[in-house]
This record gives C-alpha cells, sequence and structure tokens, in this order.
C-alpha cells in the first residue's frame, strides 16, 4: 500500500505530533508498506530525508512552531498525482488538513485523520481571545464561547466529517467525540513505541552521557530520588503547579531529590524565577531539549515521572516513562486516565499541590508498592509496542480503502489481519 502522511510540523520540531507520523510511518514500512510523510519546510535548515517531502511555507512561525503553509503549491501536488496514493492520513485539520481534503476528492482517496489536539485548549496563544478571556463580563463570555465552540470546534467537526476514518489516540477521546454527536467513523489507534524506549534496551552499557549513573549525578546531582517530567515549557502544560507541589514534598521528605524537566518552551525562563522564589531552584534541574532518542535513557535513569498536563487527547510520555520502568504520578486529566491505573503502574490524584505531594512521597518512601508500581508499568508499556499499532493501523487503511473502491475502480488486495 502507497500511503501519504500529510502533517503541519514535523522534524526538527520536537513535539507530539511528529513523533507519532514518524513512530507510525517506520511501523509501517517495517510491514512492507510504501509511507511518504509531506511535512513543511523550516527555513531550509532541516536535512534531507528519504521519503519526506517538503512543502513549501511562510516562515513566519504560528504558535511559535507551526509554520505557515503556502495556498498554493504545484509542485506538492505535482509529486503526490505521480506518485498514486492509496490513502492519505492528515494529522491535521486546518491548513494541510484542507489540502489532504481536496487530494482525495480530485484524485478518489480515502482520507484519515487522527484527532491529535483538543484545539480549543490552545486559544490563549491568541492575544484577542486571551484578553477577552480575563475579563469576566457577559459579552465577553458569549463571544469566548462562540469562538470556542462555533468557530473551533464546529470548524473542527465539519472536517471530520467530511473524513472517511477518524483516529482517537485513546479511549477517552473517543467518548468526548461520540459525546460530542459528531457524525463520523471512529477508531483508536494510540501511538507506539519503539523498541529503544523499553527498559530492557537501556540495560546493556552506553556510551557515558546515556549512561545511567551519568545521568543521576550530573542532571541529578547525586541525590537518592531523581524525578523527572518531559514537556514543552508553556502554559498549557501546567508546570506551575508541579513546582508548587515540589515544595510541599520538600517539607516531608527534606532535599535528598532532584526534579529534572526535561524540555524547552516560551515559559522556561517564568518558571526558573519561580524556582528562586519558591525556594527549590536546587531541587531542580532544566535540560533543556534533550533528543527524542536519547529522552529513554534519562526515563531508565529516573525512579518517578510526573505529568499535570490537563490538555493532552493522549499522554505519550506516560507511556515512554512506564517502558523505562518508571511510576507514573500525574493529574487526572483526558490522555491520562487511558493509561495510568491508581495502585497498578502510578497514580492520578485532583489539582490540589497537597495530595500530588502525598502520593510523590508515598511512592518514592515505600520500597514494596514502588517495586508493585514500577513493574506495572512495565507491564502496561508492552502493550504499545509499534509493530502491533503499525499493524492496526494497516487493518483500517484496508477498510476505508476497500470501502471506497465502488467510487474509484481502484482495488488494494487486502492482507489477512
Amino acid at each position: 500500500m502507497k500511503i501519504a502522511m500529510m502533517t503541519n510540523n514535523y522534524k526538527p520540531v520536537v513535539g507530539g505530533v511528529p513523533i507519532a507520523v514518524e513512530r507510525l510511518a517506520e511501523g509501517l514500512r517495517e510491514r512492507g508498506h510504501q509511507v511518504y510523510i509531506f511535512a513543511p519546510e523550516y527555513d531550509n535548515d532541516e536535512q534531507e530525508e528519504e521519503f519526506v517531502i517538503r512543502y513549501r511555507s511562510f516562515h513566519k512561525k504560528a504558535g511559535g512552531y507551526v509554520p505557515l503553509m503556502k495556498p498554493v503549491d504545484l509542485e506538492m501536488e505535482r509529486k503526490f498525482r505521480e506518485l498514486e496514493f492509496d490513502i492519505i492520513h492528515v494529522h491535521h485539520p486546518v491548513m494541510i488538513g484542507q489540502r489532504a481534503w481536496y487530494l482525495g476528492r480530485k484524485y478518489g482517496i480515502p482520507v484519515v485523520f487522527t484527532y491529535h489536539t483538543q484545539y480549543e485548549q490552545y486559544l490563549h496563544y491568541w492575544k484577542p481571545y486571551h484578553w477577552l478571556k480575563e475579563r469576566e463580563g457577559n459579552l465577553e463570555h458569549k463571544i469566548t464561547d462562540f469562538i470556542e465552540n462555533q468557530l473551533v470546534l464546529g470548524f473542527v467537526r465539519r472536517f471530520t466529517e467530511g473524513c472517511s476514518l477518524v483516529i482517537a489516540p485513546t479511549n477517552h477521546m473517543q467518548d468526548i467525540l461520540i459525546e460530542r454527536k459528531w457524525e463520523a467513523d471512529m477508531t483508536v489507534l494510540p501511538t507506539g513505541l519503539p523498541d529503544s524506549f523499553y527498559g530492557e534496551y537501556w540495560k546493556e552499557p552506553q556510551e557515558q552521557r546515556l549512561g545511567r549513573e551519568y545521568i543521576r549525578n550530573v542532571y541529578g546531582k547525586g541525590k537518592s530520588k531523581i524525578i523527572c517530567t518531559v514537556a514543552r515549557l508553556s502554559e498549557e502544560k501546567n508546570l506551575k503547579f508541579i513546582l508548587k507541589s515540589l515544595v510541599i514534598l520538600k517539607e516531608r521528605m527534606g532535599d535528598d531529590f532532584q526534579l529534572l524537566i526535561i524540555g524547552d518552551g516560551p515559559q522556561r525562563k517564568e518558571l526558573e524565577e519561580i524556582t528562586q522564589k519558591l525556594g527549590i531552584a536546587d531541587q531542580v534541574t532544566f535540560t533543556g531539549t534533550v533528543k527524542n532518542e536519547e529522552i529513554a535513557a534519562f526515563h531508565f535513569a529516573c525512579d518517578l515521572f510526573l505529568f499535570a498536563s490537563k490538555s493532552e487527547t493522549q499522554g505519550i510520555v506516560l507511556l515512554e516513562a512506564m517502558a523505562g520502568g518508571s511510576p507514573v504520578l500525574a493529574v487526572k486529566a483526558t490522555g491520562v486516565c487511558d493509561v495510568v491505573r491508581n495502585g497498578q503502574n502510578g497514580y492520578m490524584t485532583q489539582e490540589q499541590e497537597e495530595e500530588f505531594a502525598w502520593r510523590a512521597e508515598q511512592i518514592l518512601c515505600d520500597p514494596k508498592l514502588y517495586l508493585k508500581l514500577a513493574e506495572g508499568a512495565s507491564e502496561t508499556a508492552r502493550h504499545y509496542k509499534n509493530k502491533s499499532i503499525a499493524w492496526l493501523a494497516e487493518c483500517n487503511y484496508e477498510r476505508v480503502v476497500l470501502a471506497m473502491k465502488e467510487h474509484t475502480g481502484r482495488f488494494y488486495k487486502r492482507r489477512t489481519c
């Protein structure tokens, strides 16, 4: 099968969607399919990569990291036409989503869409909306409600209802889409984990900077308990909550622990200043951006993974941590409920600093409980291996391609699923 993956952001950008696209493409190629990724150009600073087709985009970035696709790109369509794809899998409803719709209708091939992002929860990046949201007047509330429900969610609903298949990354996210009564064929397909993320891989000797003891001593400053979180340092990731909880944790168990904040983003300077004000600067290490293929080494080196974001459709980073053998402590939210099981592989709490800190202390200071949670985390992660996820994707692709057969006259020989 020949598959066109289409995305608004991809490498060298670090984020959930680029990771999901790359892993799914790799898994499908291992199963014998041809997968081409249509991704934007980034000021010509990206390296050429086989099977990646860069389309023209404006260099001004939207939201700080998403380039704006140019409205006309004849070269992109020429390449698309020459390759004769069987299916399009698009990962955003705007910009590239509209192009995917157009190409799907023009060439009579199905369009599959993955609902990666709850777009209404990122409206704070738009300054007029942010300004209105801060006001408490009735008129301002009506305007923001109209923007969220009629403009944003209304647009995404119309897009999904025009696709052959809509993929939700978790069962909980699919339930939300069903509750909204969007009339689309839906299924669940999480992001898979490469073999290199599993703890067994990191038990073998690695180069020094990726070795467990090196990470614990250099980044963890030799503390006995090493905690980490992985996130883009931005408002929706709720990292201030983690820092405030850390103050209480320090009061409960002393200062013999270190939090590694892995990632970068617009909020980094503010977060660094908060650690100073809260008196926990010595307990926090900002690592900056870490290559995706090296993050697994940090999970294997750490004892506990913290997560406070409430805007995720799925918690890829939760599963990555579990694959490295780390229990997870997270704020209860979409994307978390499908992965974390209280008392089995970690705990979920309400967004309350006292409860969050108490659970962290309980996990870190009770050896018997910790061992149980770590084993449960590893077991959970084994169900998300990339090979298995690619197989599920293949079966869903074949289903929609066969459904389109009567409209196009094209036929793909089905494999046994």
